[in-house]
């Protein structure tokens, strides 16, 4: 027998992020989101939707499949209970976001900015499509009738193919057609005032009587199936040396191989093709969605090159250039002046290239012996940290190199970088078997006369100068020399495989993280029992831990206030009377993806303030290498909470955690300053704008 869970003041993580993802979506109805950005939020939408279903959809069915037994701690749901759940609430956001699409699209013809179908076309445009067909994409296309002799054919994860129900003779049968990956994936039709495009999708679906000579096309559909991403470099014994990189590269090949999840379809598709579908891919018609709009919305992203200057003023966002200011004074020495001063750069407010100064200075430096940096997720075009570390080993610097094979779905490209750095000397480690090194962490070392200086970088996010500029982050440099031998020690032991070294100042999970936020929770418990001030206000990413839940929980109960900024999954429920009255959760959805995790518990001076590559999940606190970092300079520490007190203040884009796991808007009163913390923050790095907190 199962112990019963209290999830009176809990919820489902995976119902939470589809609340998270319908935020997302809600960006695509405000009015005050430039048009063409709306129809963005619609494809981030859908991007976000595939990775669920690969992620986390693909490991519930795997669940449900071998453990019929098994609860989720925060809503006591088995498995399969949480899949019907989830498909039922994803096919009514599929249907709102079909119904804002056609929206969206409808108002950007006004603008000369228009999707056709084949179908709809005048002769003139329809004989250069007929053409396009025959010259560009017929020779592309490899069509199959599905029968005896010709297998059903394996399906390549979210790859576009063309269904199709024939007939000849009388009988019925299925004809298949790949989309062809390496055609565009919309064809522009000539104007010279219109942006008019047609999918590459529909080309071929229209012209299938003419691929299947000989059969009558009864019915047409757009597939893709998505296949369970939930396999993991871990799956098998490693030995973790030069086999690595090519069991690596094995793992990826498998993924394309793994169980359908999901089964989208645009188009009208009738009793015969479902029956077929969910014989084929052996899924229930739970699995199957029905779209208006086109399945693969990446198209979108490109849409905006083709804009001349005045639907780009009217359509996008203004450009956004991070402002190049920070403490460090105009053309001095990044690291002349963090060998006496902390520097905190707040991206994308404020430029990535701050601290590629920085590397590039550490790699010019004749003292400088050694870099050490943890790479997670760097970016695959032209990233000029990784020619920096291949010059400064190239010079003859010691140089090493955490790579993370297993940041999902940027394996292939950090194998890549890998052998770039290999090749250029680096002496390149791979991390920890059954634990994703996701740590934030750079350290630069200097040998002079006074014996050896440590400059250490701490961040909430990746070293990639494109997210950089999309997503909020804090990274730290500091001389602080005790950081700096607590850095010494962390990269020695991932050296060794050594998950339990000691640190004295930063905070290492699966180790020390999770047990001392514990005791930071406890403290400002005991603080309430003794009737001091106390405070805890937090942001990050997603709250999912069993464990510090409860004990957030317990402080609300003691009377301690609780502020959250959680953008994503958040499975605590705020104001449920007698266990979460003192918590207060909000998230804030804007331009720019809120992705920096900060932790302050206490008020005043006596504030203890940590940025953390971890958000509170399991996953992170247990199953991961991450890195808390102590802030003590205390102008950085009061700009950090300024921050976070602007962002709560936000009654634009914030939108309230209800104590039923809705979002609701912040309540605006007459004579209150509109605020978009994203927007104020902008201005305030460029212009230093102030507003009273």
């Amino acid at each position: 027998m199962y112990k019963k869970i209290d999830t009176s003041y809990t919820q489902n993580r995976e119902l939470s992020w589809l609340r998270f993802n319908d935020r997302v979506l809600e960006e695509a109805i405000d009015e005050n989101v430039p048009l063409y950005e709306r129809l963005k939020f619609i494809a981030i939408y859908a991007s976000n939707l595939d990775e669920f279903y690969r992620v986390r959809v693909g490991s519930l069915c795997e669940m449900a499949s071998v453990d019929t037994n098994g609860f989720d701690n925060k809503s006591f749901m088995t498995p399969s209970q949480q899949l019907d759940k989830i498909f039922v609430a994803t096919k009514q956001l599929n249907q709102k976001a079909d119904k804002i699409f056609a929206t969206v699209e409808k108002q950007l013809k006004t603008y000369g900015i228009e999707r056709k179908k084949v179908k709809s076309l005048n002769q003139k445009d329809k004989s250069y499509v007929k053409a396009y067909f025959d010259n560009q994409i017929s020779p592309f296309l490899s069509p199959q009738i599905i029968n005896v002799r010709h297998p059903f054919p394996h399906l390549l994860n979210k790859a576009l193919y063309v269904g199709i129900i024939l007939t000849r003779k009388k009988k019925k049968v299925f004809g298949i057609i790949p989309v062809p990956s390496n055609l565009p994936k919309i064809v522009y039709i000539p104007n010279k005032s219109k942006i008019r495009y047609v999918m590459t999708e529909d080309i071929i679906a229209t012209y299938a009587d003419k691929i299947f000579d000989g059969y009558e096309v009864e019915n047409t559909a757009i597939l893709s199936v998505t296949r369970s991403a939930d396999i993991s470099l871990d799956d098998e014994r490693l030995d973790l040396g030069e086999d690595f990189l090519e069991h690596a590269r094995e793992v990826l090949l498998k993924r394309q191989r793994l169980a359908p999840v999901r089964l989208e379809i645009e188009g009208n598709i009738d009793s015969t093709m479902m029956k077929y579908a969910t014989e084929q891919f052996k899924i229930t018609s739970k699995q199957i969605f029905i779209y208006k709009s086109p399945i693969n919305k990446s198209y979108i992203f490109s849409l905006g090159s083709k804009f001349n200057e005045e639907q780009k003023n009217s359509l996008m966002y203004p450009p956004f250039e991070p402002s190049h200011i920070c403490c460090v004074p105009e053309n001095a020495s990044v690291m002349d002046y963090v060998a006496n001063n902390d520097v905190m750069l707040q991206y994308p407010y404020q430029s990535f290239d701050i601290f590629l100064k920085f590397i590039k200075e550490a790699v010019t430096d004749e003292k400088v012996f050694a870099i050490k940096i943890t790479l997670y997720r760097v970016g695959s075009h032209r990233a000029q940290l990784m020619n920096y570390l291949s010059m400064a080993a190239k010079m003859g610097k010691d140089v090493t190199v955490l790579m993370e094979l297993r940041a999902r779905f940027d394996e292939e490209n950090n194998i890549n970088w890998a052998e770039f750095l290999q090749d250029a000397g680096c002496k390149v480690i791979y991390g920890m078997e059954g634990y994703k090194v996701h740590s934030k962490i750079c350290l630069v070392m200097k040998q002079d006369k006074t014996g050896i200086k440590y400059f250490t970088q701490i961040g909430t996010g990746n070293y990639n100068a494109s997210t950089s500029s999309l997503y909020t982050d804090i990274s730290l440099i500091t001389s602080n020399e005790d950081i700096g031998k607590d850095a010494v020690e962390f990269f020695q032991n991932m050296g060794i495989d050594n998950l339990y070294g000691e640190y004295n100042n930063l905070l290492v999970a699966p180790v020390s993280l999770k047990n001392t936020l514990l005791d930071l929770i406890k403290e400002e418990i005991e603080k309430a029992k003794a009737g001091e001030e106390t405070s805890i206000f937090l942001k990050m990413n997603s709250l999912t831990d069993r464990q510090l839940i409860d004990a957030l929980k317990e402080a609300s109960q003691a009377g301690v206030k609780i502020k959250m900024i959680i953008r994503g999954i958040c499975c605590i429920l705020p104001g449920i009377e007698g266990k979460t009255d003192n918590i207060e959760v909000i998230s804030v959805v804007g331009r720019f993806l809120e992705h920096s995790r900060i932790f302050c518990f206490g008020t005043g001076e006596n504030m203890k303030m940590y940025i953390a590559s971890a958000d509170w999940m399991t996953r992170n606190t247990e199953n991961r290498v991450e890195i808390a970092a102590p802030i003590y300079d205390q102008k950085i520490k009061n700009s950090i909470y300024d921050t976070l007190r602007i962002m709560w203040k936000d009654n634009l884009k914030a939108r309230i955690l209800c104590s039923d796991g809705t979002y609701k808007k912040p309540e605006i009163k007459e004579g209150d300053e509109l605020i978009d913390c994203q927007n104020y923050l902008r201005h305030e790095y460029k212009v230093g704008r102030k507003i009273k907190l």
